[in-house]
């Protein structure tokens, strides 16, 4: 029990202890939480005064920060505007197309605190600097000295400035215009810089296709002048097809450079650049057309030939210029108006010329003449050019060619388009016939008509031969009835040959079956017949017969042969028998063989 009261005491003593410690902490507690009352009231204003000065702190913070943005956004503003005033340049073309794409997003969006009306007029500086460097760049690659070949060549627009154009001009297209962006400020400012930029490309593109072509065109004028007149006409026809090919790749490079791509900006583009090309074409047919009219005779030809080699050009003509440039003149249509009508006077006046070559001839000749080589040059070079002859002989009509003599030719119904062939075979045969009248004429004029007799064989022998030539392709013009008419021609110049200058053999010898002969008449026709003899052997020494004509001659030479020494034989055969002379070979001078001989010889 002790033991346990002894606990129970220590235990009450600890308690007590414990109660005491209890106390004193409450008490130091309630003390601790007064003064932590006094304390809080006492930094409570403080508190509040920290708080307003955070607030302040973080207000000034973010002004700070604003500040700083609006600053940093003021020298970029600044910078992107000194850009564009600058201009762009070719190695940083990018770097100012996005620069002004900025700033049209600015517009459309209104994001930009710049005043709309200063990035209207900025965008709008930005999209004039960009028109100058694209004109630049054309005015680079239309520049130079063309090239000048001995067939036309063209300068390729440079690959190197294509390259630098492309980018440029799909950005150009990509600017705000009225019918895109009607609200947008500078659309209209824009168009007009592009309209600007887009009319100077026409007009530099122009005046450097006309500087290519235009010595060409010159040089196409100078060898009218000297060389062939089917050939000349072909050059001609070769300059309007280059032309055409320029024209063609214009547009394409057209419709791949300038920035305006409506259909009638470009049509308006595509008219003003043809402007001086075709210009180029009106003068350099008028002064084509003015030297075959100062000329015709000798020009005849280049009409005709230049005629069919630019009328094949109408339907790309058409294809090319009228639709594309939306143009209703039509230069090709005029030009070729023009030369058709020096064409038609070609006809009649060929025909007069060969009428007037008989006039005023009575020199003794038995050559070639003149205007019949230049009729078979005629016909061949007619042959090269047929088309162009028919169309101008169906524009002039049938028989008109006679300047009203009529037509010789038998017709049906008016000959129109289709009978093109029948046409030229009517006008052949009247050539022909009008060569052979003049040849008549003037084998008539000859002093003696056994020299007129000569030259005309020769000359209608030649017309025989190389026209009626199976060969020749010149023949193909000839109807039958010119065939007949040439082959009557020369039966006739053949008949007047034997007229003039063997007929005479023959009748020294002929008699009278009738009429008796005497002694003294036979050895004075024997004379009289080998005296002609040696006469027609003179002539024909100074004389050539059908001389480039070998099977004509061969012919001709068997028909007097035929003629004469039968005539002979016949005659010489009386004469043995009645024995006229004691001494007959006085008057038999040479036998029929002989005879033979020397005529073989005469050719």
């Amino acid at each position: 029990m002790d033991d346990e009261t002894a606990e129970i005491e220590l235990l009450e003593q600890n308690l007590n202890k414990t109660r005491q410690i209890t106390q004193r902490m409450t008490s130091i507690l309630s003390s601790f939480d007064g003064r932590l009352v006094k304390v809080d009231k006492a930094i409570l204003p403080l508190y509040t005064s920290s708080q307003m000065l955070t607030k302040r702190a973080n207000n000034i913070e973010r002004a700070l920060d604003k500040i700083y943005q609006l600053a940093s956004s003021q020298e970029g503003t600044a910078a992107e505007e000194a850009l564009i005033l600058r201009g762009p340049s070719t190695d940083q073309l990018s770097t100012y197309t996005d620069a002004l794409e900025r700033l049209n997003a600015g517009i459309a969006f209104g994001s930009s605190e710049r005043d709309p009306r200063d990035t209207a007029r900025l965008i709008e500086t930005g999209a004039k600097k960009l028109a100058q460097l694209f004109t630049k760049f054309v005015a680079e690659g239309s520049s130079g000295a063309p090239l000048a070949g001995a067939s036309f060549q063209r300068a390729p627009f440079p690959e190197h400035l294509t390259a630098a154009l492309v980018p440029l001009v799909t950005f150009l297209r990509s600017l705000p215009l009225p019918a895109t962006h009607p609200s947008h400020p500078a659309a209209s400012a824009i168009q007009v810089a592009l309209r600007e930029a887009q009319r100077g490309y026409a007009d530099m593109r122009g005046n450097w296709c006309r500087k290519c072509l235009e010595i060409y065109g010159r040089r196409a004028l100078e060898r009218a002048e000297t060389v062939e007149g089917v050939l000349a006409g072909r050059d001609v026809g070769k300059w309007v097809q280059s032309m055409l090919d320029v024209i063609e790749e214009e547009y394409t490079l057209l419709t791949q450079l300038v920035p305006l791509q409506d259909a009638k900006s470009l049509s308006s583009t595509f008219s003003s650049l043809l402007n001086p090309i075709l210009l180029l074409f009106s003068t350099t047919f008028s002064s084509l057309t003015a030297l075959i009219k100062r000329a015709l005779h000798k020009h005849t030809f280049l009409a005709l030939s230049a005629y069919s080699a630019i009328s094949v050009a109408q339907a790309r003509w058409e294809k090319l210029i009228a639709v594309r440039a939306d143009r209703h003149e039509n230069e090709l249509r005029d030009a070729l108006g023009g030369i058709k009508a020096v064409c038609l006077r070609s006809f009649p006046e060929f025909l007069a010329d060969v009428k007037l070559a008989s006039v005023g001839k009575t020199s003794e000749t038995t050559g070639l003449a003149d205007f019949t080589v230049s009729t078979v040059e005629y016909m061949k070079n007619l042959l090269e050019v047929r088309d162009a002859v028919g169309d101008a002989l169906v524009a002039l009509g049938d028989g008109n060619w006679k300047m009203g003599a009529g037509v010789g030719v038998a017709k049906t119904n008016k000959l129109g388009v289709g009978s093109e062939q029948i046409l030229i075979e009517h006008y052949i045969y009247d050539v022909v016939n009008t060569v052979v009248t003049s040849l008549q004429a003037v084998s008539r004029a000859q002093p003696r008509p056994s020299v007129g007799s000569v030259y005309l064989i020769n000359n209608i022998a030649h017309l025989r031969a190389t026209l009626l030539d199976a060969r020749a392709p010149v023949s193909s013009l000839l109807s039958r009835p010119t065939r007949d008419a040439l082959q009557s021609a020369f039966r006739t110049a053949k008949a007047g040959y034997f007229d003039a200058n063997l007929t005479p053999l023959v009748q020294a010898l002929a008699e009278d079956p009738r009429a008796r002969v005497g002694r003294s008449e036979t050895k004075e026709r024997l004379t009289r017949f080998y005296d002609l003899l040696e006469e027609t052997k003179e002539r024909h020494a100074l004389m050539r017969v059908l001389e480039d004509d070998n099977e004509a001659r061969a012919e001709l030479v068997d028909e007097v042969v035929r003629l004469v020494i039968p005539s002979l034989q016949r005659f010489l055969q009386r004469t043995r028998e009645k024995e006229f002379s004691k001494n007959p070979s006085k008057y038999i001078k040479m036998t029929p063989e002989e005879v033979e001989t020397l005529i073989r010889n005469f050719y």
